[in-house]
């Protein structure tokens, strides 16, 4: 079990070596990332007779990093543009005039201390991953437990997780998009393509049925992607019930705001099944922050698909890079750790011949590492359906072995987290040794 801290201070603190925690803790909390280093909870965590007392309050701290809590002590400092309104306004008035040149300047040096950021870990943050996994590993040695059984992440007990998806920008965006899908079925890849439905361009019928014809998911965009959003609570009210009605009208289960703006303890007024706004480390993105997690989780009834690869508009015109090396990087630590690989490719920034043919590179990597690795190459929606079923999924005892009983579980796997050497680590079964439950006539 664990304690809620009772301190009424809540702040930054340390769980071990590596793992940055945002909550109330009665070691001591500290307003600097800087110091977490001396307030480390670890230290007086109880371990014993099958039970672990923490001097915080686990499930807390991990909706704190998920829902990004935390950004109410590091936005102020590292994200201007976002917080003031009088400038935000003023750039989205001017953006229309200004040239692409100018603009890309202007975001480089909004963005130039990226690299500096020290939370969440960049280029991929796995903090609630590991508090989960850490907490495990006492639990077991408290137990002195050997093995755990539970449902693996993944349907048929694939390795890892791959999501593709295109936000269209611009007419010129959605004009590409029938050239784009071709470019991703030569490579076997279906994706989601997400369109604003007011005031950027038209959305014709034909369009859309062309989309979900072709084997791609349709999703809303934002509204009018004028970075507004969220701004105030009664303007977001009438902004998100007209999404609705358009999630309504076009019959889709996603959504994704522009510019990657979020507010996870808004999302209630939402009817759509999925979201897929929150970066993983948002170091890149105009909001800071980031939910520190490469696997869906649940906001409410909502389903969050995290960001978990760079944008390929930050990568070529923010860190300069032509190249895949970083989302390469990116994709070996994900699969390290069996988690979603999630992409934003935009049909606007892949017309030019230079940033397409890195664009291709991406996806014939894409296509060996599912093919090599036994990857889930998915489309959102899918992985919304799975991550639904899962939390509806039991383990039953059978004797010696374990059934997996619910929804989609002739698809599931039954995995066991294995303490080896004071080392957590994860066993898949095969599908031929999963216990059958017998037919009924």
């Amino acid at each position: 079990m664990t304690e809620g801290g009772s301190a009424d201070n809540t702040g930054f603190f340390g769980f071990g070596r590596e793992n940055v925690c945002y909550g109330r803790c009665q070691s001591g909390v500290t307003s600097r990332i800087a110091d977490v280093g001396q307030y480390d909870a670890y230290q007086y965590a109880q371990c014993e007779n099958g039970k672990v007392r923490l001097p915080f309050d686990f499930s807390e701290v991990v909706d704190n990093l998920r829902l990004e809590r935390y950004r109410k002590i590091i936005a102020p400092r590292s994200e201007f543009f976002a917080v003031n309104e009088a400038v935000r306004q003023t750039y989205y008035f001017l953006r229309r005039w200004l040239p692409v040149s100018v603009r890309r300047h202007l975001q480089k040096a909004y963005f130039r201390d990226w690299k500096e950021l020290p939370f969440p870990s960049w280029p991929v943050d796995f903090t609630v991953d590991s508090l989960h996994e850490e907490f495990l590993r006492c639990l077991m040695e408290a137990g002195r437990i050997k093995k755990v059984p539970f449902i693996w992440f993944w349907p048929d007990g694939a390795s890892s997780c791959l999501m593709m998806t295109h936000d269209v920008e611009t007419s010129a965006g959605r004009d590409f998009t029938g050239q784009l899908i071709d470019l991703d079925e030569q490579y076997g890849i279906k994706a989601s393509f997400q369109v604003i439905p007011e005031q950027r361009y038209s959305v014709s019928e034909e369009y859309v049925s062309e989309i979900r014809r072709r084997g791609f998911e349709f999703n809303v965009h934002d509204l009018n992607h004028d970075g507004r959003l969220y701004r105030e609570r009664e303007e977001f009210v009438r902004r998100a019930a007209r999404i609705n009605a358009y999630v309504r009208r076009y019959g889709c289960s996603g959504f994704r705001a522009g510019a990657m703006y979020r507010n996870q303890e808004w999302y209630d007024l939402f009817e759509f099944s999925y979201d897929m706004s929150v970066p993983n480390v948002a170091h890149l993105e105009p909001m800071r922050g980031g939910c520190c997690t490469v696997f869906p989780y649940f906001i409410g009834k909502i389903v969050e698909l995290p960001l978990t690869a760079v944008q390929d508009y930050s990568l070529f015109y923010i860190v300069s890079d032509y190249s895949i090396d970083l989302w390469k990087q990116q994709l070996g630590l994900i699969r390290e750790r069996n988690g979603l690989m999630s992409f934003i490719c935009h049909p606007d920034y892949l017309i030019e011949p230079r940033p397409r043919k890195v664009y291709e590179s991406l996806l014939e990597y894409l296509r060996r590492l599912i093919a090599d690795k036994n990857i889930w190459a998915a489309l959102p929606g899918e992985i919304d359906r799975w991550w639904r079923s899962r939390r509806e999924m039991v383990l039953v005892r059978r004797g010696d072995d374990w059934e997996i009983v619910g929804p989609e579980s002739r698809r599931a796997r039954l995995a066991y987290a294995v303490l080896d050497g004071g080392k957590l680590r994860y066993a898949v079964s095969p599908r031929e040794n999963m216990p059958r439950r017998p037919v009924e006539p």
